[in-house]
Order: C-alpha cells, then structure tokens, then sequence
C-alpha cells in the first residue's frame, strides 16, 4: 500500500505542471504587432477582417496542396508604420522581422523578403487553410511563405510580429 501511495504522490508531482500550465494558457486572441520607429498595434479577428485578403495554393508540411487564405504581412506590418516600395532603402534594408509562436517557437524574415519590389515571395498571416478557420494545433494564425521549400519559417500560433533595425 505503501508503495502505491508513493507511485500516486510522485505522478501527482510530475503532473502538477502540466495541469497548470494547461489551465493558465489562454487561447490565442489577437497578435502584438510592433514596428521600431514606427507604433504597437493588436490586431484581433475584427482587425484582421478589414485587410485585402490573399490566397496562396501550396504544399503543405504533408506534400499535399492546399489553399490558405490570409493577409500579406506587409499590409499588416504597413499599418503599425513598416516602410515598403520605394521607402524600403538605404538603412532601412537592415530590417527584419521576428514572428513570435505561442509556445516559444521564433522565425526571422528580412523586410526585402516581403517586398514586391524585392522578392517574388508571398507571405501571408493566414487564417483559413482550404476555405476552414485554422485547427488548433496551427491557428487561429499562421504564416505561409509560397516559395520556400522547407516549412521552417511556417510559424504556427502566430503571437507577435515584432520588426527591427539591426544594428
């Protein structure tokens, strides 16, 4: 009997943290945006609604195409005062932008990569994969990037975007 109260006692501990790390995480419900020089936004499902939408056809982390439709992060980053075009110059072209995961997870993309003007890759904040809201393993946001070969930079539970200038 011993022996079971003890087993009981050393799961109870070795379980104590989950069960609490489950209880204080809170679904994600809109994304902190900061550019340097420029303001701090939340953009929440309302928010997200009021930009042009985009859909990328690619292939998905299982090789199979699928449709994901979004926003360009250069719409949303534009909005909060990330400079594009013609003002993305000079110094300006040492910035980048750091995307944020819910559980930790962080990618790096250079303000060029999102710029037409650039680069002929689209990248996108999505919100819906083949028509469908987002599951909760990836959603409610993730970025898709339509020509890179590996999904690394594929960031799920979108958090934070947060643009920078190297220095």
């Amino acid at each position: 009997m011993r022996t079971l109260n003890f087993i009981v006692f050393v799961l109870f501990l070795l379980l104590l943290p989950l069960a609490v790390a489950a209880q204080t995480q809170k679904p994600l419900k809109d994304i902190a945006i900061s550019v340097e020089g420029g303001k701090a936004l939340r953009l929440d499902a309302s928010a997200f609604t009021k930009f042009p939408r985009t859909e990328l056809k690619v292939k998905d982390h299982d090789g199979k195409e699928s449709t994901y439709s979004g926003v360009e992060l250069r719409e949303i980053l534009g909005a909060a005062g990330a400079k594009f075009g013609k003002d993305l110059r000079g110094p300006m072209i040492a910035q980048f932008l750091t995307v944020d995961a819910a559980d930790g997870y962080h990618a790096v993309y250079s303000l060029t990569e999102l710029d037409p003007e650039f680069s002929e890759q689209t990248v996108i904040l999505a919100d819906t994969k083949d028509g469908k809201p987002l599951d909760a393993k990836n959603g409610p946001w993730q970025i898709i990037a339509s020509k890179e070969k590996k999904h690394a930079r594929w960031v799920r539970q979108v958090a934070a975007l947060r643009v920078e200038l190297a220095k």
